[in-house]
Formats: C-alpha cells, structure tokens, sequence
C-alpha cells in the first residue's frame, strides 16, 4: 500500500505544477479583467495557495507514506486527506454544470480523467486511513 501513496504523492505533486498554467490557459487576463482588482487578486492568490497545499499533500505522501500507514496521528490525516478528495469528487459530480463538458471531447475527457482520480484518491486515503485506524 505504501507504493500507492507514493503514485498518489506523484500525482498530487503533477496536479500542483498544472495550476502553473491555469491563468493562460483560462485565459485570466482577459476574463478577469472586469473585476475589482481585490477580486482578481483573490483568484490569483488562492489559486497559489491551492495548489501548495496539493503539492504539500503530494510530498508528505512521497517522502512519508509508511509513517502515514502505522500511526494514528498518520491514520487521522489519511482520513482526513480522504475526506478532502471526497467532497472534491463530489463538486465535480454536482458543482460543475455539464454544460461546461457535455458533447466537447477534450472537456469530456478531462472531466472523466478527474472523476477517476478524485475517486481513486478518495477511495485510497479513506481505506487506509479506516482500514488501518
């Protein structure tokens, strides 16, 4: 199981690097450009912070999978962690509108490519945080 949590770390790890590009490639210059500058700093901000916080969610899987495994304190932050994913999976399956995705490919895809992850990170931090606890 330990190897799991490493793949998930990698993952989290490549998902953190993938907001580098969100402002360009949702083109954030222009689409923001008729909000409040406090707005527009807020989106820039937090998209920042979301991303540090996968990309530490993925080290601290990589570089302490066995500890997360064997200890309480690492059981709790497993379940923790899965809750997290859970309620993520549960915004992509009813917090985005279909519209978004519906009937385009590349969209579809990636809309499926992240109901998988979402779940499979779910499903892994939940059963081994539980399973272990």
């Amino acid at each position: 199981m330990e190897i799991n949590l490493k793949i998930s770390g990698l993952l989290l790890i490549v998902l953190a690097l993938l907001h580098i590009g969100f402002p360009k490639y949702f083109e954030w210059k222009s689409e923001l450009k008729s909000l409040t500058l406090l707005t527009r700093q807020v989106m820039y901000v937090h998209t920042f912070f979301i991303a540090l916080v996968v990309l530490l969610m993925g080290v601290l899987c990589i570089t302490s999978a066995a500890e997360l495994i064997v200890s309480k304190l690492g059981n709790k932050v497993l379940i923790g962690l899965g809750f997290f994913w859970f309620c993520r999976l549960l915004i992509q399956l009813f917090g985005y509108s279909s519209k978004l995705w519906r009937g385009k490919k590349f969209e579809t895809s990636i809309h499926i490519l992240f109901l998988f992850l979402w779940a499979y990170l779910s499903v892994l931090y939940l059963y081994l945080g539980i399973i272990m606890y």
